[in-house]
């Protein structure tokens, strides 16, 4: 928008951008600043200097800094707000029911497209990682048992001294066969010894048998 041509603007005013940003700045967040859009000539003198908003729900309306001269000095901030550009205020052109109707279930069946597709996404991810479970069980893994210490099979000691192995097993089955041996040898000591004493047993019968006769 430009000024006026019939009056005369002080080319100071126009040109005091970095003056009314800086206002602004005072009464809202710099990115809610947009470029300049032009001015206004008041009749006053004054000139009212316009931005673009940037606030959302404010369409068409512009961030608006009135600057003027007073008494010959450097020009100065008079008033600063945010006001409603030229149709602004105005309600939209009326839609029909029908039309706004199509175009909500329109709407509605993409963004259930859109769902399904991340749906198969997730579920092609899913089968994925069951995939890769099922091989990490398929994969041979190590065993160890009892007799491992700190990942040493002793399975694999054994297989590398079987001579060894073989000597201990021999020792520990004479061993077992020298044991069972004496325990033998006290057993039949231990019956004889009780069939001695049932002898006796009987020749001491006898004798009084004899006894008994005289």
């Amino acid at each position: 928008m430009t000024s006026k041509p019939e009056q005369s603007v002080d080319e100071r005013l126009t040109g005091a951008h970095d003056l009314a940003l800086a206002a602004l700045r005072e009464i809202t967040p710099a990115d809610t600043v947009g470029p300049a859009a032009g001015y206004t000539a008041e009749d006053d003198g004054a000139v009212s200097l316009r931005f673009h908003t940037r606030l959302s729900g404010y369409p068409g309306w512009f961030w608006t800094v009135s600057v003027a001269v007073v008494d010959g000095a450097d020009p100065t901030v008079l008033e600063v707000e945010l006001l409603p550009g030229d149709g602004a205020l105005l309600a939209p052109d009326w839609v029909p029911w029908a039309t706004r109707l199509a175009e909500y279930q329109a709407a509605q069946v993409a963004a259930a497209a859109i769902d399904e597709d991340d749906d198969e996404d997730l579920d092609d991810d899913e089968d994925d990682t069951d995939d890769e479970a099922d091989d990490d069980e398929d994969e041979p893994k190590a065993r160890f048992h009892a007799g491992d210490l700190d990942g040493v099979d002793i399975d694999e000691l054994d297989a590398d001294h079987p001579d060894e192995a073989d000597d201990d097993l021999d020792e520990t089955d004479d061993d077992d066969e020298s044991d069972r041996s004496d325990e033998s040898d006290e057993d039949d000591e231990s019956d004889r010894s009780d069939e001695d004493d049932d002898e006796g047993d009987r020749f001491g019968e006898d004798d009084d048998e004899g006894d008994r006769s005289y």
